[in-house]
């Protein structure tokens, strides 16, 4: 049963399903919630080459169409992880299936989708929950946390979830360079003493003075670079050109308030576009970020407060608190494993306070529109790629259940590791 399983995953997966695309799918009587306008009850959508050719509720169904009847279901645009490590990182504690970082800390020159794993066991779990596509971007070793190695770690990828190569799953291959912002911490563990060490405030503030000013000659390093006519190749500095000319975002990861209100500063001196990820403290500059029109990419929801003075639902709230003062909210899993918990980050932020409207656009339209793929991702309208879940009720929910996914046009498996595993502990006499 499992071999027969494996091998329709194989078919579905396959790039091979190209050949699909010139097949004609109708997806008929469902909600169609199309995130472009009101909701169509008992809408239809047709397919034609992986791209959605038309949608409404009177539409036609073309002789010898794929009817996937969806009745009594809901269909929704496929989910977006802004920021994710899918593909880059397979068990994290084995060093050898972690392919986040290189040595030295910048590295704008690297691009993410170059290390992607296609056979990841991780890709169809988030797939099985309603992910279809997903940015998966560089960061330092110590992880997307507070405290990890500052430097540009390189550039993020947007790529489909389903593919036998990167080329096959890629959608655009540099949507951002990463830049994880120096901090300012006085307490560090040394794993040679096994034991926490305290430095003075005055020797870390010049250390990260220093490291500021050393951001600051790179990017100066590039405009001079992106001025000169003729010029020895230099891939590191040909990469941050795109970033100062305006044709990529910086990707800047900050926590702290002073990090953050630091890191708006160093953009707006170099005149680049910003993209704030993580944001633990957003909530608290939450009016220099709507003023400087600062989107910002929050990581999960379902954690502990940042310090003990904090409230205990913050990071519930503070996705709501940010949208009320005009701020851009897009949501992301900062992870691999956890990518699949993305729609329920959502709705408990939904659930205190955000306009569930917004919630599901933050993974979905929202991100597109960031990352310049709003032409092609994000909503059900028509030319867009079909990337579609269709559910039996809010995918927001933990208890709904996605029952059919479709990726550029193509059907794919909602098979993965957890349902095997599932399944053959449930058998188990």
């Amino acid at each position: 049963m499992i071999l027969t399983r494996t091998l329709t995953i194989l078919v579905l997966f396959s790039g091979a399903a190209a050949s699909a695309q010139d097949d004609v799918i109708a997806i008929t009587g469902g909600k169609i919630v199309t995130l472009a306008g009101e909701p169509i009850e008992n809408g239809t959508i047709i397919i034609r080459n992986g791209r959605i050719a038309e949608v409404g509720a009177n539409v036609a169904v073309p002789a010898g169409a794929e009817v996937i009847d969806a009745s009594g279901l809901e269909v929704y645009p496929g989910m977006m992880d802004a920021v994710s490590r899918l593909g880059l990182t397979e068990i994290s504690s084995t060093a050898a299936t972690v392919d986040t970082t290189e040595l030295g800390d910048y590295n704008p020159q690297l691009t993410a989708a170059t290390a992607v794993h296609p056979s990841s066991e991780h890709i169809p779990v988030a797939r099985a929950n309603g992910i279809t596509h997903a940015v998966t971007a560089p960061g330092g070793s110590g992880g997307f946390g507070v405290g990890g190695p500052y430097g540009i770690h390189g550039q993020a990828s947007l790529i489909n979830l389903a593919g036998w190569t990167v080329e096959e799953m890629a959608v655009k291959m540099s949507v951002g360079m990463v830049l994880h912002w120096p901090t300012i911490q006085t307490s560090t563990f040394d794993f040679s003493t096994f034991s926490r060490v305290e430095k003075k405030f005055s020797e870390v503030k010049e250390q990260y003075e220093d490291r500021v000013a050393e951001l600051e000659d790179w990017m100066d390093a590039a405009r001079r670079y992106a001025g000169e006519s003729e010029k020895e190749t230099d891939l590191k500095l040909e990469a941050l050109a795109k970033v100062v000319e305006g044709e990529l975002p910086m990707m800047i990861m900050a926590d702290d308030a002073r990090d953050i209100k630091r890191a708006v500063q160093f953009a707006e001196e170099q005149g680049i576009k910003m993209i704030l990820l993580s944001g633990r403290d957003a909530w608290k500059e939450k009016a220099l970020l709507a003023e400087k029109n600062i989107p910002v990419i929050l990581g999960p929801t379902l954690r502990l407060p940042r310090t003990e003075d904090e409230a205990y639902d913050k990071p519930l709230t503070a996705a709501s608190e940010l949208q009320a003062a005009g701020v851009r909210v897009i949501f992301a899993s900062f992870s691999s494993a956890n990518s699949r918990l993305l729609p329920y980050e959502v709705g408990n932020a939904v659930a205190r306070g955000l306009p569930w409207e917004e919630g599901l656009k933050g993974i979905t339209l929202y991100p597109a529109e960031l990352f310049g793929v709003s032409d092609e991702l994000g909503s059900i309208e028509e030319g867009k790629r079909a990337n579609l879940i269709i559910t039996d009720g809010d995918p927001l929910e933990i208890r709904t259940e996605i029952k059919h996914l479709l990726i550029d046009g193509v059907p794919t498996s909602l098979d993965n590791r957890h349902l095997e595993l599932y399944e053959k502990y449930r058998a188990r006499q």
